[in-house]
């Protein structure tokens, strides 16, 4: 199974795709979201989201600035301030 992730900042989508995990820079700490994790939402703090494409494949990681996460039934959205190309 996939996870249908998304990474948006106010100028522009970002990324829209399928993966297997994220792990996402939230202010409380980092938190791993696999496909059918509970609903919930954190504001994330500056750092790395790191993008595993496939189970036990190495992380692509992207820089983002402030934001926040939203874990719904369509999958995971990061809303970032910024995101470093």
């Amino acid at each position: 199974m996939a996870l249908h992730f998304e990474l948006v900042t106010p100028a522009k989508l970002v990324r829209s795709e399928e993966v297997h995990m994220v792990v996402v820079p939230g202010t409380e700490g980092e938190f791993g979201v696999l496909e059918g994790h509970a609903p919930f939402m954190s504001t994330i703090r500056d750092g790395e989201v790191q993008v595993y494409k496939t189970e036990g494949g190495a992380p692509e990681t992207i820089e983002v600035r402030g934001g926040f996460a939203e874990v719904g039934d369509k999958g995971l959205t990061v809303l970032a301030e910024h995101v470093e190309s």
